[in-house]
């Protein structure tokens, strides 16, 4: 027998030892039932107000269990002291006193119990009151009041007790919480009213030092990094990591946990503590929070409990880091902070790169479309001069780490790579963006500008905020096509529409020096592109149309092994012709789909047909000097 139930048992057997000397009745069926002319007058001389029962008669019984109560008492406070008991360590996490583990000790004992229940119920005269009331801890723990289980009370703020809100004071019973009971029974089940998501993280056997209490503020970084800065601020100590709670029931189950456990709670915030949740810490100083956000929280949204501060500077994961989640310290050329990395390697270890694609994803829907990056270096038909500036962009994304890190030079706005491809239509910008994501193993978002640019003040900075957060979470390759609609030049301010123009500019410029990841931006226009994000660009490529040897290789790739083609002449094509290779591809589908349609093959004459209709397009002239020998089916139109 444990000795809180050894004290637990003295004290009923006292209690009901005093009640059968006092009332003289032994326990009788349907008690508190009912009362009649005999329990009346028992109860009249009992009434504090007619100086209760005889002391000579109660006084005998208190002398015989005076010295056992006693003894009781004391090893009650050595267990509570210095026990490994599951309701031991509690009392020590609670802050208890004496009292309140009296208090706690007997009402365990009896909701543990059903015969403890039976005697509470003779004690207190009423088979309805099987656990023990105010007016029973009043008179058992002392006569000025049962203070343990009263409003502001350890054991209340702990939430380790219940009292009923109904019925006359003296007869309101008093019982202790479910999660207790099942710790006491050896379960540890976490308590079910528990915000959603809420994980305990153990702590770490390591050397004793002094763990700090009241309140931890933590900020900067990613949360996963945030975390463990408050692990190593409370010397490996349990930690109840939980968003805030939204109902005073989650509350209860967040504080009665972390009592429970022995566990500091990290609330996690993304913004400054509302007075509900100031108050509520306020409230449990027996327990050690930690508040983790992004920025720093306002002084005077802080709860008023003594605080010091930590400022996370580095959350990216190192190849330690990746060991310990994927058992390998190839992190597959990702930039990832702690918490993305927790993310992608929380399933299948193999899925790692799966998940790095859907990381970016699930965000950037809606806001971007995303090319998956199939062509090749092949596949891009440019002079070898312009390859090459593609191949120094690869090369610069790839070399980040080992320049800025382990040489030592200075990421100075950031080391993320912006690079500028400038050209006319279809020459082939779009490919090269896709052909250097492939090279990198990364996918490619190319920004939907008519998801983004909004009429309303601010919510084409939000729309960028999320696309730029995205993509750095998930490690891709962010393509701006048209860019000069978002990165023109900054104008006169004329009108508010021209303020808040400049405001989106600027904006961009600032988001584009802090984006550690990769922009690629694509225009037409390079003059209209502002001077501020020219000096922004790390590698510009001039993408120019293409001359004859390079529209004759551009023919050669855009019919695919499976073509049907017949006897098509691409140096007349290649000489003739003076396109870019996006007009090439589409008088090639446009042969493709009138073959196809007709049943017969690709020829000229439908390949010539098919220029002859892009030129129309594009407004310009179909000349005999251009079309030459098939000027006369470009005429028929057949």
């Amino acid at each position: 027998m444990t000795p809180w139930e050894r004290f637990a048992d003295l004290v009923l057997q006292r209690e009901a030892a005093l009640c059968r000397v006092v009332s003289g009745v032994p326990p009788r069926d349907f008690a508190g039932m009912y009362v009649d002319d005999e329990d009346l007058d028992t109860l009249l001389k009992s009434l504090p107000g007619l100086d209760g029962p005889d002391p000579a008669a109660a006084a005998p019984v208190r002398d015989l269990f005076a010295p056992l109560v006693v003894a009781a008492r004391l090893a009650l406070a050595a267990w509570a002291t210095r026990s490994d008991d599951v309701l031991a360590r509690v009392c020590r996490q609670a802050g208890l006193t004496l009292n309140d583990v009296e208090a706690l000790a007997l009402l365990t004992a009896v909701e543990l119990n059903p015969q403890r229940q039976r005697v509470a119920a003779y004690v207190q005269d009423s088979v309805q009151l099987p656990r023990p009331t105010l007016a029973l801890l009043a008179r058992v723990l002392g006569s000025s009041g049962p203070p343990s289980v009263a409003p502001g009370s350890a054991l209340r703020v702990a939430e380790l007790v219940t009292v009923e809100d109904a019925g006359p004071w003296a007869v309101r019973m008093c019982g202790v919480v479910p999660r207790l009971v099942w710790a006491v029974l050896g379960v540890d089940a976490p308590d079910p009213d528990l915000p959603a998501r809420t994980r305990r993280v153990p702590g770490k056997r390591r050397a004793r030092r002094s763990t700090p209490t009241g309140l931890l503020l933590v900020h900067g970084a990613d949360a996963e990094s945030r975390r463990r800065a408050v692990g190593t601020e409370l010397a490996g100590r349990p930690v109840l990591v939980t968003s805030v709670p939204q109902s005073p029931s989650e509350w209860s189950a967040v504080v009665r946990e972390a009592t429970v456990g022995g566990a500091a709670v990290l609330l996690e915030v993304t913004a400054p503590p509302d007075a509900v949740a100031a108050a509520r810490i306020e409230a449990a100083p027996h327990l050690t929070f930690a508040l983790s956000s992004p920025r720093e929280l306002p002084l005077e949204a802080l709860p008023e409990r003594p605080w010091r501060e930590v400022h996370v500077l580095d959350g990216e994961a190192g190849p330690e880091d990746w060991l310990a989640r994927t058992g390998t310290t190839d992190s597959r050329g990702a930039r990832l902070n702690r918490e993305q990395l927790r993310l992608v390697a929380g399933g299948d270890p193999a899925a790692v790169q799966a998940n790095l694609r859907r990381l970016a994803g699930g965000h950037l829907d809606g806001l971007a479309v995303r090319v998956r990056a199939q062509r090749g270096w092949d596949d891009l038909v440019l002079p070898d001069a312009q390859k090459s500036q593609l191949r120094e962009l690869v090369a610069r994304y790839r070399r980040r780490r080992t320049v800025f890190g382990e040489w030592g030079f200075p990421a100075i706005p950031s080391s993320g790579v912006v690079a500028l491809f400038a050209g006319p239509s279809g020459t082939g910008k779009t490919l090269a963006a896709e052909v250097v994501a492939r090279e990198l193993g990364l996918d490619l978002y190319k920004v939907d500008l008519s998801s983004v640019v909004s009429k309303y003040i601010g919510e084409t900075e939000k729309n960028l905020e999320r696309i730029f957060a995205a993509a750095g979470a998930g490690d891709v390759v962010l393509f701006f096509d048209e860019a000069d609609a978002l990165f023109g030049k900054r104008s006169e301010v004329s009108s508010a529409h021209d303020r808040y123009a400049n405001i989106e500019v600027a904006y961009l410029l600032q988001r584009l020096e802090t984006f550690d990841g990769l922009v690629v931006l694509a225009t037409n226009l390079q003059r209209n592109i502002d001077d501020a994000f020219l000096r922004r660009i790390g590698v510009a490529v001039n993408v120019l149309a293409p001359d004859e040897e390079q529209r004759r290789r551009i023919w050669q790739l855009v019919f695919p092994p499976g073509a049907p083609v017949e006897d098509l002449d691409l140096d007349f094509l290649a000489r003739q012709f003076k396109v870019t290779g996006g007009v090439i591809r589409n008088a090639a589908l446009g042969a493709a789909f009138s073959a196809a349609d007709e049943g017969g093959p690709i020829t000229m004459e439908r390949l010539v047909l098919a220029m002859q209709r892009e030129f129309v397009k594009l407004g310009h002239l179909s000349t005999e000097s251009e079309f030459a020998r098939y000027f006369d089916v470009v005429r028929s139109g057949r």
